[in-house]
């Protein structure tokens, strides 16, 4: 009910509707076509219909990440009157910000698997790959979604610095660009376990083989990690919640 909730103050009373889950990830795959076409021009080459693609997709999965963690981070807050009132499970805030922007995801990922079926070229077994892919993702976000919201209800300049590395972190993330085109500082890239799972993404689409399973397999322990850990400072610091909010 309270996904629910999220869902339909986020859509009320707006023009665009259903519209609006798709239009930051459009705007990170545009601003990505951007870059990558101007590279290419620098280069003398085009870029080709399979890097849009990985664009698309990856656009998705980081505006996935960065949305369900803007909201995470101030649920606690926002539903203050919840949180002092009545006693439930505050995990249950956090979550419902995550599934709210599953919802989006799963709104804006329907159209793209509607476009990518007018590209047959495009579509390949790999890309059974990606509900694997994205379920790591969905951990990493909730493990950091329970760390920063907790930390928000205590520390409220924690929302700014969220703000910070969702806008400059996409630049450090292979959205726009490949983690293995960076040569000896690909590794480098790949220890944020964002980055291991986009670049994930890029295997499957654009090279259409299994992912590099060391790097999604450290993706994967990261997110059960802290996932866990995030989910014990929460219940400790749970029957603060009422007096520091």
């Amino acid at each position: 009910m309270l996904t629910w909730r999220e869902i339909r103050i986020r859509y009320k009373q707006s023009v665009m509707g259903f519209l609006w889950a798709m239009l930051m990830p459009l705007m990170i795959v545009v601003g990505g076509i951007v870059v990558r076409e101007a590279l290419a021009v620098s280069a003398g080459k085009g870029v080709a219909l399979v890097d849009v693609m990985a664009i698309s997709v990856k656009g998705l999965y980081w505006a996935f990440f960065a949305g369900a963690l803007r909201f995470a981070t101030l649920s606690l807050v926002s539903n203050s009157s919840l949180v002092t009132k009545i006693y439930f499970p505050r995990e249950i805030l956090p979550l419902s910000s995550v599934l709210a922007a599953l919802f989006d995801f799963a709104v804006a990922a329907a159209f793209l698997g509607i476009m990518s079926l007018f590209v047959p070229s495009l579509l390949s077994l790999q890309l059974l790959w990606t509900p694997v892919i994205f379920l790591v993702l969905f951990m990493i976000t909730l493990g950091v979604s329970l760390l920063l919201a907790c930390a928000n209800l205590f520390f409220r300049d924690v929302k700014y610095l969220v703000e910070v590395i969702i806008t400059f972190g996409v630049l450090f993330t292979p959205v726009f660009y490949s983690a293995h085109a960076l040569g000896k500082w690909a590794p480098l890239i790949l220890v944020n376990p964002v980055s291991a799972v986009l670049e994930s993404l890029n295997d499957v689409i654009v090279g259409r083989h299994a992912p590099d399973m060391f790097w999604l397999g450290c993706a994967a322990a990261f997110g059960v990690l802290v996932t866990f850990i995030s989910w014990k400072i929460f219940q400790k610091a749970e029957p603060s919640f009422a007096q520091e909010i």
